[in-house]
């Protein structure tokens, strides 16, 4: 058991980051304002239909409305009391072949879920085949087979797994299950509640979907925490830590119902180093931002993010190596396919991405180099396809994305150079200063603090994050006032000790 989960909780922000071997491999940020929508379900209504790209938006209560494409259309889904919330219409090989605007008209309502977030200037990407996933199975109310998960390869034991679950299914239940890899050290009592708990969950959504108006959510996804312990706390999870005693509490009682197993696991953290500086995951976030990794031979990796793709370049750096070029260039290569990998999930960059490894004339070294990259994705939780190395001696390979990069969710483009950098929002710079707060009241009894910011950060705390602040101060018993300093820019910032 090598892996640990740290979460790090303040009133308006949840922060995963999940550890293997000490080393930060993924980041997961929740903010109160802004909580993902991938899973959520809606009551939709149709707004326009596009015959000419066989796709639909669907408002669905948001800023921007949904984007919904013939494939992933079933017609008419919507619940009703007469089918217990089963599908009805035609079934999808039929779908298939019947063109968006003889199943869709503007104004219907329809049931539907969202599959990846509203990401830049486009809307969330939807779909009307629903999903509700278990600690061990994921629930298809309009299917009728039992799926399997690819990463269980084993015939053998795939056979095994289906015919457990069949044999724990009622004679009368509608639907069929996807067998999640969780499910192989799963107990039949575990099998059967999740059963349980995501048939009665569906009901639910068709009960809430007959009762509310149009373009409400009918179903939202768990908490950040709580998805952690659903979907990636495993055998291999040593221990869980958490440093807010609520959210502590919130997530022993969530794995006695769900993961009896895992509930020694979870510690509450009360030490007073915070809990992200302790593991130096604050240093990993804030390398984590710049364009530059650092390789330990001397080699680096330059990765730039654009709206398109994703590139990361390969370079020797101040390595020189010790016998000849060819060598060096292979050994920088085999780290740099590592430190790609891990790079990939930790800022969650996603979509296609172009590898520029440094150009290997000798065939075997390109073939290890390229295995060493798949070996290293295999512990990547996301699907991921690598294409191997094209004629230019660039590797193609796409990660699936279904929500916002690191860079994305804690920067925002930098109005001096008009979008050619980052620089973190107001926001995120008002969330480390109320950290640095926690952690100077630690140290030290002023009689009062005094925040120095730019007026975009001061503003912040007057407006949005006025309710936190008055919380944080009420917290540490101490006075916290603001000044605004004109000279600094937007991530500066100063705490004196009055």
């Amino acid at each position: 058991m090598s892996e640990e989960i740290l979460i790090n909780v303040t009133p308006r922000e949840t922060r995963v980051a999940v550890l293997d071997h000490a080393v930060v491999q993924e980041l997961h940020i929740e903010r109160a304002r802004a909580r993902g929508l991938v899973s959520n379900i809606y009551l939709g209504k149709v707004g326009r239909v596009l015959p000419g790209m066989q796709s639909a938006f669907i408002e669905i209560g948001l800023d921007r409305a949904g984007f919904l494409h013939v494939a992933d259309v079933w017609d008419n889904n919507l619940p009703h009391p007469s089918n217990g919330g089963k599908k009805s219409g035609l079934p999808s090989s039929q779908t298939d072949h019947k063109p968006i605007e003889k199943i869709l008209h503007e104004g219907q309502p329809i049931l539907v879920q969202v599959i990846k977030d509203p990401i830049g200037s486009k809307g969330a990407r939807l779909t009307m085949q629903i999903s509700l996933a278990g600690r061990f199975l994921v629930f298809l109310p309009q299917d009728s087979h039992i799926g399997i998960s690819q990463r269980i390869e084993d015939e053998a034991e795939r056979a095994e797994l289906r015919e457990r679950l069949q044999h724990l299914l009622p004679p009368d239940i509608k639907g069929g299950f996807i067998i999640r890899t969780m499910a192989e050290i799963a107990s039949e009592e575990e099998l059967k509640h999740d059963v349980e708990y995501l048939t009665k969950l569906w009901k639910d959504v068709c009960e809430r979907a007959r009762t509310m108006p149009a373009t409400s959510c009918v179903h939202q996804d768990l908490t950040l925490a709580q998805r952690i312990m659903r979907d990636y706390v495993s055998e291999s999870t040593s221990r869980i830590l958490v440093d807010s005693q609520a959210t502590f509490q919130h997530m022993r009682e969530f794995a006695q119902e769900y993961s009896v197993a895992m509930v020694d696991r979870i510690h509450a953290y009360a030490g007073e180093r915070p809990l992200f500086d302790l593991y130096n995951v604050e240093e990993e976030i804030q390398k984590a931002l710049q364009r530059r990794v650092d390789l330990k031979s001397g080699g680096y990796l330059i990765i730039d993010q654009t709206e398109a793709l994703t590139t990361v370049d390969v370079n020797t750096g101040g390595f020189v190596g010790l016998r000849n070029f060819d060598d060096t260039i292979f050994k920088t290569n085999l780290e740099a396919a590592q430190a790609i990998a891990r790079q990939l999930c930790l800022r969650n960059l996603g979509g296609m991405i172009i590898l520029d490894f440094i150009d290997m004339d000798y065939v075997p070294h390109r073939d290890a180099v390229l295995s060493e990259l798949k070996r290293a994705l295999d512990r990547d939780r996301t699907r991921v396809t690598v294409n191997g190395f094209t004629q230019l001696g660039l590797v193609e390979m796409t990660r699936k994305r279904t929500r916002e990069s690191l860079a994305h969710v804690i920067c925002e483009p930098c109005p001096t150079c008009a979008g050619r950098g980052e620089l973190k929002t107001a926001q995120t710079v008002c969330y480390e200063i109320m950290r640095e707060l926690i952690r100077e009241a630690r140290q030290f009894n002023p009689i009062e603090f005094r925040i120095m910011a730019s007026q975009q950060v001061i503003d912040c705390f007057l407006d949005e994050e006025a309710p936190t602040l008055i919380e944080l101060e009420k917290s540490l018993g101490k006075r916290i006032s603001m000044q605004v300093e004109t000279a600094y820019n937007q991530e500066q910032y100063d705490i004196v000790l009055v």
